[in-house]
């Protein structure tokens, strides 16, 4: 009787030690994350905005987890080259993705039947910010009604940069046109930066950009700033109207977040959300993030995945209806 009750008090101790065993692995995992250097991905430019905020938050969590997080640009169809490279790497929290609510991305079937809805995990919303409509200093318009009156007098005469085919940023221009029903040439390019540098020495008229990389040259007076996208207007331009406000239905918004490949371990994103938020609390972290023209949006992955799903049916239906091939 007594081999029997020793018995079946080490078989209660293994069954409670063996039921405990994933949760100290998943503790021991999040705890010795990272080991070593972490990419993140940028799929523009350097100098664009999602490169911007990806450099700004990389070297918070450096800081903070003692490891370096590295950014690196891989540019291409409108971040889908870097989406596709980042979603093809192990799930081990050692490559993420600075995705932006590109429609390109979140809407296009990835190579090798990827799909960024389903196949990205997200970690953390960063900063969402409106779009500012700039038009280049020689053209004559200078306020939002006597621009659309010059585009409508002027049909596929004016060129409208963005910062690549199907990124949110071109989405908001192709949407402006179909509201207003006005006719402007689409230039794509390979990021904010080298758009806006067009935009000024006038290669290009118009474009739709995002202020992190659009303030300087405003406030330079090196383009003019006509309207922001946003529902409201914003913070660092509050005398800058809103289309809106002369377009009835017309919102548009960028935002910029970290993700990984599908199936990384739940705790390795819980930790580096917890960090990534408290970075965003940080008054310095936070105070040069709104200085770019962003909203600071700290949440969970689980409402970050949401707004992923929402932006991607909004798009969709833009596409759709506009007619475009991304």
């Amino acid at each position: 009787m007594r081999q029997h009750a020793f018995a079946r008090r080490g078989f209660l101790r293994f069954a409670v030690g063996a039921a405990a065993m994933p949760i100290l692995t998943r503790i021991t995992r999040a705890q010795a994350y990272p080991r070593r250097p972490v990419r993140i991905v940028v799929g523009t430019a350097p100098g664009g905005a999602a490169d911007i905020f990806a450099r700004l938050i990389g070297d918070w969590l450096s800081k903070q987890l003692g490891q370096p997080f590295v950014v690196e640009n891989r540019t291409g169809a409108g971040g889908v080259v870097g989406a596709e490279m980042v979603l093809r790497s192990p799930a081990d929290g050692y490559t993420l993705f600075l995705a932006l609510s590109s429609a390109k991305v979140v809407n296009a079937s990835l190579g090798d039947g990827l799909n960024f809805v389903r196949d990205s995990a997200p970690v953390a919303l960063l900063v969402q910010e409106p779009i500012i409509l700039s038009v280049t200093p020689s053209l004559r318009p200078k306020t939002l009604p006597e621009f659309i009156a010059y585009a409508k007098a002027n049909p596929g005469k004016l060129s409208m940069a963005s910062p690549g085919v199907g990124t949110t940023p071109h989405i908001a221009g192709e949407l402006f046109k179909m509201l207003v029903g006005i006719d402007m040439t689409h230039v794509p390019y390979r990021g904010g930066a080298p758009a806006l540098n067009d935009l000024a020495g006038g290669q290009v008229q118009v474009a739709f950009m995002g202020p992190a990389v659009s303030m300087g040259l405003v406030r330079s007076r090196k383009i003019r700033a006509l309207a922001v996208t946003s529902d409201t207007r914003a913070a660092v331009l509050p005398d800058l109207p809103t289309i809106g406000e002369f377009v009835p239905g017309y919102e548009a918004s960028n935002w910029f977040g970290l993700v990984a490949p599908k199936n990384t371990a739940l705790d390795i994103i819980d930790k580096l959300n917890k960090h990534i938020n408290a970075g965003l609390a940080d008054p310095q972290v936070r105070a040069r993030l709104v200085g770019l023209g962003g909203t600071v949006v700290a949440n969970s992955p689980a409402d970050f995945g949401r707004r992923i799903a929402a932006d991607a049916h909004k798009w969709a239906d833009v596409i759709r209806t506009a007619n475009i091939k991304i």
